[in-house]
C-alpha cells in the first residue's frame, strides 16, 4: 500500500470513530451519519485536512459493516477485556476506536493485523494522552491472535470467539 493511501485510509479511520461515536450519542443509522459525513465535513475538518482527503469507499465500508456485525464485535470485544469490565463501561470513544479496529480484524482479511494495531493505537492519541491508547494495543492485539493467528504464526484457538 502507498503512503497516499495509507493516509487516506487513516483519515477514513478517524471519521469513522467520529461517525461511530455520533451514531452511538443520536441513534442515527450509518446511511444518514456517513452521507452527512460525506456532505458536511470530508475536506473541511482539521484532522481529516492534516491527514488527506478520506477513502470514502473504505469509511462507509466501516461505518456500516460495525453496526451490521456489531453483536459479534461487541462479543468479542469483551472477551479481550478484563473479567470485571463489560463494554458498556469503557468511554464511548474508546467504544468507537475498539469496535472499529475489531470490524478490520473480523471483516476485513486484506488489511494485515499489525496494521490496524498500529492504525487504531496511533488514533487514540488524537483522543486520548492517559493509558487509552496502551488499552487499545492490548485489547486489539488480544483479539487479532484469536482472530488471525496465522498471520502471527499461531495455531487458532478452539474456542474461536
Amino acid at each position: 500500500m502507498n503512503t497516499s493511501t495509507a493516509s487516506t485510509r487513516r483519515a477514513a479511520r478517524l471519521a469513522a470513530i467520529q461517525a461511530l461515536y455520533q451514531m452511538e450519542l443520536t441513534g442515527e443509522d450509518a446511511e444518514t451519519v456517513s452521507e452527512e459525513f460525506a456532505a458536511f465535513r470530508f475536506g473541511r475538518e482539521a484532522e481529516t485536512l492534516a491527514l488527506g482527503e478520506p477513502d470514502e469507499d473504505f469509511f462507509r465500508n466501516l461505518v456500516r459493516g460495525v453496526p451490521h456485525r456489531q453483536e459479534e464485535i461487541d462479543g468479542a470485544i469483551t472477551k479481550c477485556l478484563a473479567s470485571n469490565w463489560r463494554l458498556s463501561r469503557v468511554d464511548s470513544i474508546l467504544r468507537a476506536i475498539l469496535r472499529c479496529g475489531a470490524f478490520e480484524l473480523i471483516g476485513r482479511a486484506d488489511v494485515p493485523a499489525k496494521v490496524v494495531i498500529d492504525e487504531y493505537v496511533e488514533l487514540s492519541y488524537a483522543f486520548f494522552s492517559g493509558d487509552e491508547p496502551a488499552f487499545v494495543n492490548a485489547a486489539l492485539d488480544k483479539l487479532a491472535h484469536r482472530k488471525r493467528a496465522a498471520e502471527f504464526g499461531e495455531t487458532p484457538p478452539g474456542d474461536e470467539f
